[in-house]
């Protein structure tokens, strides 16, 4: 989706998306407490936010940008993500 329709909370920058199903994923949801089977789509791991207003000024991510609907764990890891077009 592009940057400017992420309407759940600020664009994150991840080090890993991945589907929160895989076993990676799954192994790191779940020493945190969470089952992964209760949750669809993408996760990701330590994600830090984007400047918006700085989009257009060159702001680059060398991760995955991305837009989550739960960033309730301080960066460790995002759930309900989906992958963002940074312009």
């Amino acid at each position: 989706i592009p940057a400017g329709e992420c309407n759940t909370g600020s664009i994150q920058c991840c080090d890993q998306v991945q589907d929160a199903k895989s076993s990676q994923m799954s192994g790191i949801l779940s020493s945190l407490g969470l089952d992964s089977s209760s949750i669809t789509g993408l996760a990701g791991t330590s994600c830090s936010p984007i400047d918006v207003l700085a989009l257009g000024g060159g702001t680059s991510c060398n991760q995955t940008p991305v837009c989550c609907n739960d960033n309730t764990y301080q960066g460790l890891i995002n759930i309900g993500c989906v992958p963002i077009i940074l312009q």
